[in-house]
């Protein structure tokens, strides 16, 4: 076996979007809008779940929390790609590195889970009414959020304690934006055969798992709803997942694109046009999705601002 040279690296190189510098202000013009648009709506999302009697709801308050993972998640990225574009300097340090790909994953993980108990939350308000205050009490809403929170950040640790006894060849130019899985086993010389074990249990532990969760309890929530009679009840309930559908489909659809397929055959333009849409493009989407599409956040971010409830037909 044709051994490569090895070399203790002390930074990395994020290429990202260096190959086209003729593009480089626009695209520091439009991330820098998405980062601000993001933070603005799920911050407005948060202040008016949290300002609103009406909103102390299990529903409600999952959707503060995957606003507030949003937040922190995009904060994980796109600062780090604004500064690189606009000082040029595309370096980052191996702890660096490990940081935010442990954030990456960590917020993620947690988002992914969150999406779960958000359709099991469904699930129950929608067939099994009687029951959902005594089974959604607010301490199995909080036990619910730290269990999820206690995965996700193990499951990152241990990925990424395999991650940091990586040896690395003598190339150390990342063709990404930030620290991805993907692309920085491509310029690993050690064995990593374990981590990609690993990874793949872990994949189907924390990805699979909470997607069978959902797609269990939407099949249970269209079944209920198909029985009901009036048209106007069935419009109501679909309108009221529809949101949470849409996310999910999302946030599934780019994940599953990029992490699950083989290493040999990653493409870092493939990889990277779908992480501008599950880093910046999802998380600025989600504020809108959720609050256009529901009448309680609507009257909830007028109140916010002091106005009268806006007229709805």
């Amino acid at each position: 076996m044709e051994m490569r040279n090895q070399t203790a690296v002390s930074d990395f190189l994020l290429l990202g979007f260096s190959e086209h510098p003729e593009q480089q202000p626009l695209l520091f013009g439009l991330f820098l809008s998405m980062h601000l648009t993001t933070l603005l709506g799920n911050i407005l999302i948060i202040l008016a779940i949290g300002s609103d009697q009406h909103l102390h709801t299990p529903m409600y308050f999952f959707l503060a929390n995957l606003s507030f993972i949003d937040t922190c998640f995009t904060c994980t990225i796109i600062p780090k790609v604004l500064v690189n574009i606009h000082t040029q300097r595309h370096t980052i340090s191996h702890t660096g590195c490990l940081v935010q790909m442990y954030f990456f994953m960590a917020l993620t993980l947690l988002d992914d889970f969150l999406l779960a108990v958000m359709a099991y939350d469904r699930y129950v308000a929608i067939c099994l009414p009687l029951y959902y205050t005594m089974i959604m009490r607010p301490q199995c809403c909080l036990l619910l959020v730290a269990v999820s929170s206690f995965c996700s950040n193990l499951l990152a640790v241990s990925l990424i304690l395999l991650v940091a006894q990586f040896s690395f060849c003598a190339s150390h130019t990342i063709p990404h934006f930030f620290c991805d899985v993907p692309p920085l086993l491509k310029l690993a010389c050690s064995d990593t055969h374990h981590f990609q074990v690993t990874m793949l249990t872990e994949a189907v532990l924390s990805g699979m798992i909470p997607l069978t969760c959902v797609l269990v309890s939407y099949a249970h929530i269209t079944h209920t709803i198909l029985r009901i009679p009036s048209a106007g009840g069935k419009h109501k309930l679909f309108s009221t997942c529809g949101s949470h559908l849409t996310v999910v489909t999302l946030f599934y659809g780019t994940l599953f694109l990029v992490y699950f397929q083989p290493s040999s055959s990653y493409s870092a333009d493939t990889g990277m046009t779908a992480s501008v849409i599950y880093t910046m493009l999802i998380p600025m989407l989600n504020p809108f999705i959720y609050s256009l599409r529901n009448r309680n956040m609507k009257e909830a971010l007028w109140r916010l601002f002091g106005l009268e409830k806006c007229n709805t037909r």
